[in-house]
């Protein structure tokens, strides 16, 4: 039996997912998050097989929570399921060691075939994500990426300096490479164009 905790932040698709996974056979449901930081502290608590996980959410993004998977050498593999076709994502997901990424709108037997196959060690991309996965590289280190989404929601070089033990300076020169580097010209239009390509 393949073991799967599933992450999603909207409880009309988590419980669609799961009932979608756990009607599988071989597949069963062991847990359940609605943020990245739950999905994360759930992997370690219960160890399952396959986190299937949603990008954007609360506290950490699946691409965040993959990439600390792989940081603490965690042996669950992370299928990505998501509406973005984005390159950005996917590179960032494969730098991340994701296993699986497949888009909502697939057939939905898609998805237990994509567990099976990731459980078994195979690496599972959506055929119309793969020829664009190397178009674009994504300019943004981690720091920079953070601190822009964070400006972006409205919070102010202070706040962001204290939440991240930083100084006003350094938060502001982080925002400066990041907008330079996207081609915007403010926080708002950097924070656009790097959602529009995957990167933010």
């Amino acid at each position: 039996m393949i073991r799967v905790v599933v992450a999603e932040d909207q409880a009309l698709v988590l419980g669609a997912l799961c009932a979608l996974i756990g009607g599988a056979p071989g597949i069963t449901v062991v847990g359940q998050a609605r943020d990245g930081a739950a999905a994360l502290a759930l992997v370690r608590q219960v160890r399952p097989d396959v986190l299937v996980t949603d990008i954007e959410m609360p506290e950490l993004t699946g691409l965040e929570v993959a990439a600390e998977i792989a940081r603490q050498r965690l042996p669950t593999r992370v299928v990505i399921v998501t509406t973005f076709a984005r390159s950005g994502y996917l590179r960032r997901a494969l730098d991340a060691n994701v296993r699986g990424y497949v888009l909502k709108d697939g057939p939905a037997d898609d998805l237990a075939h994509t567990i099976r196959r990731v459980h078994t060690g195979a690496r599972v991309i959506a055929p119309e994500l793969a020829q664009d996965a190397w178009r674009e590289a994504d300019p943004l280190t981690d720091r920079e990426r953070q601190i822009l989404r964070l400006a972006a929601e409205g919070a102010t070089a202070g706040r962001i300096a204290t939440q991240l033990s930083l100084s006003d300076g350094t938060v502001r020169n982080y925002l400066s490479s990041a907008i330079a580097k996207v081609g915007g010209t403010n926080r708002i239009e950097a924070a656009r164009i790097a959602r529009e390509k995957g990167w933010l």
